[in-house]
């Protein structure tokens, strides 16, 4: 890995982000790794290629996989988003050959639809994500080849000790996490 690497996955990274945010599907969709990005040897029996499929799982979504599936989502987002900001924390970048991996925070800041007969905005909401981009070098550059995105649920630490409370009430006396509950002879049901 060299730092020319890590720069040009950080710049794609960005990239993909900030396709988002302007809208710009076309942009967002040379970012994906496509199977013409992917070269193999003339003499290669084809049925031993890599696998160039793209998958993507977007916060509560099912996982989506192929090009068509993951752009079709990406367009009915920005279809559907009138305004979206990320801004990328805890942003670390693995290079191992012609794979990338990041993780990062996405602090997103997006606006629903304005209400109708109105000049006003929509409501701005900010929610925090969690996620994994999988990059594949191309003789283009770097393509993304996975992205995981998951909402962080604890937003602090006391909401997290707040959860560890609830999880050890629910452990019960016996701290066996049935709630007490044991069969007829005293064992754990």
């Amino acid at each position: 890995m060299t730092g020319t690497d890590t720069q040009a996955v950080d710049t794609a990274n960005r990239s993909f982000y900030e396709a988002q945010e302007r809208g710009d599907f076309e942009e967002l969709t040379s970012l994906w790794l496509a199977p013409e990005d992917v070269s193999y040897a003339e003499d290669a029996d084809p049925d031993d290629a890599e696998d160039t499929s793209i998958s993507c799982v977007h916060p509560g979504w099912p996982v989506l996989t192929g090009r068509g599936e993951v752009l079709r989502s990406y367009a009915l987002i920005m279809a559907n988003t009138e305004y979206i900001q990320f801004f990328l924390t805890d942003v670390r970048i693995s290079v191992v050959g012609d794979t990338a991996m990041v993780t990062c925070t996405e602090n997103i800041l997006s606006g629903g639809p304005a209400p109708e007969d109105s000049d006003e905005l929509g409501p701005l909401v900010g929610q925090r994500v969690v996620a994994t981009n999988v990059f594949r070098r191309t003789r283009d550059g770097w393509k993304l080849w996975s992205h995981h995105a998951s909402p962080v649920l604890a937003e602090s630490d006391d909401e997290t000790d707040a959860l560890d409370d609830t999880l050890d009430d629910a452990d019960g006396p016996d701290g066996l996490g049935d709630g007490g509950n044991t069969g007829g002879d005293g064992s754990p049901a």
